[in-house]
This record gives C-alpha cells, sequence and structure tokens, in this order.
C-alpha cells in the first residue's frame, strides 16, 4: 500500500476554535455538514439536490437505458460542492478561514469513466449520447451477466480473493461493470484512461491528485493482500480484459483517514473554504459511519438505513462469511478486519410501494391529517397484531445483495387475499427487511463473527414502528445515532484526522462520535411471534434464493427478450 505524504501543518490561532466539514454524496442528493473539531458538534448544514437524479430509463439527450440500469451525471457532483457546502458554512455562521479539513464519502460501487486527467468521459466531446460514458450508480446491476462469468471462473480456478467476498462477486462492482463497459462499447472502453470511484474521483476535483482508497479497493476492487486479480484470470474473461488493472484501475492506495492532498485554488472558489486545507482520503457512506456512531468497535455492527442498507462491523480475525461483500484489513479502522454486507433495496422498496400500491383515498386522508403517506401507513400498521395481516415478503424488490448476491432476484408476497389492505402490505414490508438482516447476522454468527450491537443510521430510524420491529425480528436492542447527517459527520471526523487534529480515526471517533438518540429493546413476546415468521422467511428465502425455484431468473429473461435487449 503506498503511503500518502502526511497533512501540512495548519497553524491555530490560540483560543478560538476550528472546524472541519464532511461531505456525504448520497443516491439522490449530496449533503455538507460543518462539524466543530473539539467535540463533534454538528453547527450547520446543507444539501443539494443532484439535478439530474437517477438516470435509469434515458440519458439527458434521450437515449435510451436498458433494463436494470442506474447512471448519474458527474457534473451534479460537483455542483453539490457550489452549493451545499457554502450552505452549510452560511447555516453555521463561522468564519470560513477556521475550517481545517475536508473530508467525503459516496455510495459504493459508482464507477466514472474517465481521461487521464480525471475529465468524465461524458464531458468529453461526441461521447454524450453514449450509456457507458456516463457514472454507473451503485445500483446498476445490468452487469449481472459478467458477474456471473466472473463468480463461475473464479470459482473453478479456485482464486484465494473469493472467499474474502463470500464467494460471490457483486453485479455492483468495479470488475462486473468494467468488464460490461468493454463487451458493449469497446469504443469508450478503449478512450478511458482510469476507472474511477466516484468517491475517489470527488477527491481527485477537490485536490488535483488521484489517489485510490483503501476502502473501496478492498470492497468493490478485489484488492486483497496488495494484490487484484491476476491478468491471466482477466484474460480468460475476455482477451481484450487482460489489461483492465494495469491500464485502467491500478493507482496509489491511501489508507483512511489520511490526507490525499489540499484544496486546490479552484475547489477553494466552489466551496469558499481555505486554499490549501487539508483533504481526506476518499471514503464510503456506510464505513464513514461507524466511527460518527462510535461503533468501531469488534461485534458493533452499524446499519446505515435509507435507499438501500449497508451493514459494517469490525473484527479482530479474518473470517469467511458466505455472501458478505467483503472482509477487507483496515476497511474500516486500522488494525482490525472490516466486513461489509448489505440490502440493495430497503427505503426504495417502502418509496416504491407507496407510489405505486397505494389507493388515492390513502393520500387523500394522510393529507388531512397533516400527514405523509409514510406515516399515515405506519400508524395504521402499527395498531395491528404481529401476523394479523397473513403476509410474508420477500425484500428482493431490487435483488438481493447479501447473502445470496444475487440482482436476478426478485420481490414476492405471499399470503395476499381480496382483505389485503395497503397498511398490511406495508408492515409486510417493513418487516422483510428486517428479516434480511436478521439473515445477514446469522450468516456473520453461524461464521463465527459475533455480532453483539446493532446500530441504525440513515433516514430510515425516524420511523419508531420500523426500529420496534427491527429489535424484536434480530432480538438485539436497536439504538440510533444522534445525527441527523451521521455519513457526513464520519467524513469530518476523517477531516479532522486528515487535517493532524487526532492521530487516527479511533481516537476522533471517541471525542467527536454521535451519542445515542433512541434505544429500541426487543420485547420478549414479540421475539417469539417474529421468529415463528422469520422461519417462513427463510423457507421462501431458500426456495426462491437457493435454486429450488429459478422462476425470477426466467422472468428476468423473458423481460428482457421481451424489451429487445436480446435476441428472441
Amino acid at each position: 500500500m503506498t503511503e500518502i505524504p502526511p497533512p501540512p501543518v495548519l497553524p491555530q490561532r490560540e483560543g478560538t476554535d476550528t472546524y472541519v466539514v464532511g461531505v456525504d454524496y448520497g443516491t439522490l442528493s449530496g449533503r455538507a455538514v460543518v462539524v466543530r473539531v473539539r467535540d463533534g458538534a454538528e453547527l450547520g448544514s446543507g444539501t443539494f439536490d443532484y439535478p439530474h437524479a437517477v438516470l435509469a430509463e434515458a440519458l439527458p439527450c434521450g437515449v435510451p437505458l436498458g433494463l436494470d440500469w442506474a447512471l448519474q451525471v458527474p457534473n451534479d457532483y460537483r455542483l453539490v460542492l457550489q452549493h451545499a457546502v457554502p450552505a452549510a458554512i452560511r447555516d453555521a455562521g463561522i468564519d470560513p478561514a477556521a475550517v481545517v479539513g475536508l473530508g467525503t464519502d459516496f455510495t459504493a460501487c459508482t464507477m466514472v469513466p474517465t481521461l487521464a486527467d480525471g475529465t468524465p468521459l461524458n464531458e468529453v466531446p461526441g461521447l454524450a449520447d453514449r450509456p457507458h460514458a456516463y457514472v454507473k450508480l451503485w445500483r446498476h446491476h445490468a452487469a449481472q451477466p459478467q458477474a456471473e462469468r466472473i463468480n463461475t471462473l473464479a470459482a473453478q480456478r479456485g482464486e484465494s480473493w473469493l472467499p474474502r467476498y463470500g464467494g460471490l462477486i457483486s453485479s455492483e462492482w468495479e470488475f462486473a461493470k468494467g468488464l460490461q463497459l468493454l463487451e458493449e462499447d469497446p469504443e469508450v472502453y478503449a478512450a478511458m484512461d482510469h476507472w474511477v470511484e466516484a468517491a475517489d474521483w470527488i477527491v481527485w476535483q477537490l485536490t488535483g491528485s488521484y489517489v485510490r482508497n483503501a476502502c473501496t479497493a478492498g470492497y468493490k476492487g478485489i484488492y486483497q493482500d496488495g494484490a487484484y486479480p491476476s491478468e491471466d484470470f482477466l484474460a480468460a474473461l475476455n482477451p481484450a480484459f487482460s489489461g483492465f488493472v494495469a491500464d485502467k484501475v491500478e493507482h496509489s492506495i491511501g489508507r483512511l483517514g489520511d490526507s490525499a492532498g489540499t484544496l486546490t485554488a479552484e475547489a477553494a472558489a466552489w466551496t469558499g473554504l481555505p486554499e490549501g486545507i487539508a483533504v481526506a482520503v476518499g471514503n464510503v457512506d456506510a464505513h464513514v459511519t461507524a466511527p460518527a456512531a462510535r461503533a468501531v468497535a469488534p461485534g458493533a455492527m452499524t446499519a446505515i438505513m435509507g435507499t438501500s442498507t449497508c451493514h459494517v462491523m469490525n473484527g479482530t480475525e479474518l473470517r469467511e462469511v458466505p455472501g458478505m461483500c467483503g472482509a477487507v484489513d483496515g476497511g474500516i479502522i486500522d488494525g482490525l478486519w472490516g466486513y461489509e454486507a448489505g440490502q440493495s433495496g430497503v427505503g426504495d422498496i417502502f418509496g416504491w410501494f407507496v407510489k405505486n400500491g397505494v389507493p388515492p383515498q390513502y393520500h387523500h386522508d394522510a393529507a388531512a391529517r397533516g400527514l405523509s403517506v409514510h406515516e399515515h401507513l405506519t400508524e395504521l400498521a402499527a395498531a395491528q397484531k404481529i401476523g394479523q395481516h397473513g403476509l410474508i415478503a420477500l425484500d428482493w424488490h431490487s435483488g438481493n445483495r447479501s447473502v445470496l448476491v444475487d440482482h436476478e432476484l426478485s420481490g414476492v408476497v405471499v399470503g395476499q387475499t381480496l382483505a389485503t389492505k395497503p397498511e398490511d402490505s406495508y408492515r409486510a414490508l417493513l418487516e422483510a427487511t428486517a428479516f434480511g438482516t436478521r439473515t445477514i447476522i446469522e450468516a456473520f454468527k453461524a461464521s463465527g463473527v459475533p455480532v453483539n450491537e446493532f446500530t441504525a443510521a440513515g433516514g430510515l430510524p425516524r420511523n419508531r414502528l420500523l426500529m420496534q420491529i427491527y429489535a424484536d425480528v434480530t432480538g438485539l436492542p436497536v439504538r440510533t445515532i444522534g445525527s441527523t447527517q451521521a455519513p457526513a459527520l464520519g467524513s469530518a471526523i476523517h477531516a479532522a484526522v486528515a487535517a493532524g487534529a487526532y492521530p487516527d480515526v479511533r481516537a476522533a471517533s471517541g471525542a467527536m462520535g454521535a451519542a445515542p438518540a433512541d434505544i429500541y429493546l426487543p420485547i420478549a413476546g414479540n421475539v417469539a411471534a417474529y421468529n415463528e415468521l422469520f422461519a417462513e422467511y427463510t423457507a421462501l428465502h431458500d426456495y426462491f434464493g437457493r435454486g429450488a425455484n429459478g422462476v425470477m431468473h426466467r422472468l428476468k429473461a423473458i423481460a428482457r427478450r421481451a424489451a429487445g435487449e436480446v435476441p428472441a
């Protein structure tokens, strides 16, 4: 691992506070928060929605996209720096000159194809109408066929890195997406000099230096024990793919909490921050949240719950856990093995149901009470006894990330009748995501990785019914984090370390991390009731997900043929 030079020694005015800024890049928006270095107090924030949101059906120029595509426009990320950061500074009411560091985090695996100078390919003249020239968002699942080939070949060859990822590489990750790019648009692939995680691209924009972060290299880039998959392995996938690592991916790697460089004059003008302050090595939204939650001890799981959920935790030993997103040495905290798992759809599923499955009367009733439809449905669902709705759902509307690692899977609801109401289905979907999280926890425990604590972060923990369901389903106390912007706070913690204010991320987490907001204790009677339902969930999970019935894969194939994506 290439060492990055230490941050510059920044002058501090005696008797005055210093501050750091954390910027969290989510699926639909970017959020900035101003944090006081000495105690982690969040003093101001700003948000900017991406003008192009997610491109799932067509490019801005109108070129249609295929099934399971999810792209973004990289300039939207620059606009976050120009709008959200100055707004946060104004909201905090501080002197920007007192800011000593900047940290960022990103969804992952989100990939940007660039020229040698970092220019995204969609900004290159003549390439704006080429889908593969755009950012591939984390939830771009159209590379599933490539992922399956990677997994089959790696298993056949006994590649040593495969067990580190639970035996399966995801279609969301760097290599599957890169192989899809090569095979579907070789001209764009040839034009690409770097295949860059968005977490690193935005730091490149801020500092003028391209530093690859250790987190995504390990979890999404199959970087283990100092090496990527071999040229021989890549050539066996496709001869033209043999140079993928050497030509497109390999780069100097920075440790988490290190400085990647300093803020350029151009980026200082965007943000209103002082030129020359330290910029932390890039990171992932989920992984920076663990320090923000003060959940860095072994056995403490943090679930970052939003459109999807990412589960991260540290362990003292390397264990091979089926279906995990990765085990990486120092992937969260130096000196510990960082584990990651996840669910591809959580809040997205609830949002889809509200948008598509709720009749107008419910919208009218919610508005009349001054509630959102989510709040209205939650109140109705909370009045039910466990199991009263007679339903079991599978939370696979966006595929399964862990433990099956199969994005061809899809959603199921069993038990619907003519008496089924929207609140019944809504509660069943809430419960399904909790069952999915329990499945992940059970996989960790069965592999010798203890899970002793559970912290929920993100936007969804505001739903108190959902949090109690998670406590009852998992049998663990659920602690929510006392921060409205936990990933941004986590990035600010890393910025403080990069600026030299703390010796390491553990120390900064202890001083700057957020205290708990609420604690939900499992209720014994509810735990017993959910154990019965979880057994039914597991039966469905294994039936559709482990090969007994491949109907979901067949339906996806039929859909692709109907859409004209593959020959009939």
